[in-house]
């Protein structure tokens, strides 16, 4: 069994997410519950959860204080977080570049069971919370234009700085990052989530299956359907719907 608490002020909430686990996440022992910062920061440190399914507003204090002062304690965060929240955009965001695991109230049971599926395969390996401490980062700075990115593959998750992300290629429902200075890294999410996430930061989609950072874009070349070529030498085509606007970045670069 995965061990887990409930931190939420509301307490129809929290037995309603009793009733779904109850329902569709068999292998989740429920061990705790808080219902406030100051109950939470204690329910961590004294069960020591696997995971924590943490709402983001509470009404003495937000999740982030209890991660923060939890962190504190122990030097690090030593369980797998799930935020419950509202739909509320910044933290959201915040929550994708750290690849950090989120459900939105109300709580879909489709939602939930592809979370409980993530967590069933990784809480079981050593962990490194790093991710946490760029989520805790940017909520701190209250930044929104994030530097850095968390990657979660199979063997762990990893950080990189954004602009060393060469390019992104798609695979069926997977993304493969191609890292300055680094491996290839395959991720199980899908091109179309990374467009989305990184098109602030000069990314740009040149085809079904090519997401390109700009900044790494050696030449264009028009002959052949047209292509281009990137810092890392490989050459990817360009679709025809997107030459135009490829064109017309060019133009202002």
């Amino acid at each position: 069994m995965i061990t887990a608490i409930l931190i939420d002020d509301d307490k129809n909430l929290r037995e309603g997410m009793k009733k779904l686990l109850d329902l569709f996440a068999p292998t989740i022992k429920i061990i705790g519950e808080a219902d406030s910062v100051a109950s939470g920061i204690v329910a961590m440190d004294s069960l020591r959860p696997q995971v924590v399914f943490l709402d983001i507003q509470l009404n003495d204090g937000t999740g982030f204080d209890i991660l923060e002062k939890a962190a504190e304690i122990n030097n690090t965060i030593t369980s797998h977080i799930v935020f419950i929240t509202a739909h509320e955009q910044y933290a959201i965001k915040a929550f994708r570049f750290s690849a950090l695991d989120f459900l939105l109230k109300p709580v879909d049971p489709d939602d939930l069971q592809k979370v409980i599926q993530k967590i069933e395969k990784v809480v079981e390996r050593k962990n490194d919370f790093s991710h946490i401490d760029l989520l805790l980062e940017n909520i701190r700075k209250n930044v929104d234009n994030f530097k850095r990115i968390a990657l979660s593959t199979s063997d762990g998750i990893h950080l990189f700085d954004i602009s060393d992300i060469i390019r992104c290629e798609s695979e069926d429902n997977y993304t493969k990052f191609y890292i300055k200075n680094h491996k290839p890294i395959l991720i199980s999410k899908t091109l179309k989530e990374y467009e989305e996430l990184l098109a602030e930061h000069n990314f740009e989609r040149i085809h079904q299956s090519h997401l390109i950072n700009l900044k790494y874009l050696k030449s264009y070349i028009k002959s052949d359907g047209g292509y281009v070529v990137m810092a890392d030498g490989s050459r990817l085509s360009i679709s025809q719907r997107k030459r135009e606007r490829l064109q017309n970045i060019l133009k202002t670069m």
